[in-house]
This record gives C-alpha cells, structure tokens and sequence, in this order.
C-alpha cells in the first residue's frame, strides 16, 4: 500500500545551465508542493501504514526551504557573497534547485529520515517510495529509490545557515540523520 502526503514551501533560486535564459539569468521564485510517498506491505495497530504525525521531522526539513533561497553550491563566488548578504535565510545546495535536483535531494534526505523514525505502533516496513516536486501548478520531477545513485554528494555537502537553523522548532530530523 502506498500513502502520500503533501508538503508546502515558497521558495527562490537561479537554475543555472539551463535552456530558459529566464531561468538561468534572474532570480525566481514558486510555490513548491512537495508529495511524500510511502510504501509498506503491512498496516500498523491502527489499519494504517504510518500516521502522517510520524512525519513531522520531513516537514520540519521541506520547512527549512520556505522563504528561503536556494543557491547551488557551484555559484559564482561573488553571487553567493550577494545572496548571502541580502537573504537572512539562504540553503546551499550540492544539486542545482531545479525540480530535478530539489527531487533528489529532499528523496535522498528524507529516506534517511524515514529510516530513522521511531516506528511505535506496529508498523513494520516502511520506505519512502517516491518524493514529487511541483515546482508550477504543470510540471513536476519525481525522485525514487533508483535515482540514489545520481548521488554525488553527502549531508555534509548541504548547508542551511543560521538564518534557517534559529527557526527550527523541531531539531529531531537533524538528530535522526546524524546531524551534519
């Protein structure tokens, strides 16, 4: 059985490389959904595979991205030092923050905090099937378990600056995953 639940961030960001000169050239922003998938073979005490309350360390990280801009950490130097003087909230990224590259690194981020999660109610086998970005209302990138390997990079290889750290309310994802 699959479940899904959806996420919610508002965010901005340059995709560099890309076709759009638009896009690569301007500073943007969308509305982001974010759809968690889940799968297990198994339902819980409850008839469920997990309560989505289970999740409130992935929303916590997919809030970190919210009003918050995004920067490739292959950036013009200059750029970044621009972006970090003007935005008190900014996350660096090891992938460009296109829907493709937000895919699959909320997948790679979240499958390790889905791993990590206390299961207390009899849920046994559960994994992240999929995560779908939307960045417009038409198109969307999906990342799942196969995309793992287009991982290049580590959770030391993310950084969220302090303007994101002082508004968590909740560091237990960052515990779940080790911290980095």
């Amino acid at each position: 059985m699959i479940i899904r639940k959806k996420f919610r961030f508002e965010g901005a960001h340059i995709v560099r490389n890309c076709t759009s000169q638009r896009c690569r050239e301007n500073i943007h922003g969308h509305s982001y959904e974010v759809e968690v998938f889940l799968k297990s073979n198994n339902l819980d005490n409850g008839y469920m595979v997990m309560d989505f309350v289970l999740l409130n360390n992935v929303r916590e990280f997919i809030q970190s991205f919210d009003h918050a801009f995004t920067l490739w950490n292959m950036e013009d130097d200059e750029v970044k030092r621009s972006i970090y003087t003007i935005n008190t909230r900014v996350a660096e990224v090891p992938v460009s923050p296109s829907a493709e590259g937000y895919a699959l690194l909320f997948f790679f981020v979240i499958n390790l905090i889905i791993n990590n999660v206390s299961l207390v109610n009899g849920e046994k086998n559960v994994r992240l099937h999929a995560v779908r970005v939307h960045e417009t209302q038409s198109g969307y990138a999906e990342s799942s378990v196969e995309d793992l390997e287009l991982v290049k990079f580590t959770m030391n290889d993310v950084k969220l600056n302090d303007g994101i750290k002082k508004e968590w309310k909740d560091r237990s994802w960052w515990n779940l995953i080790g911290g980095f």
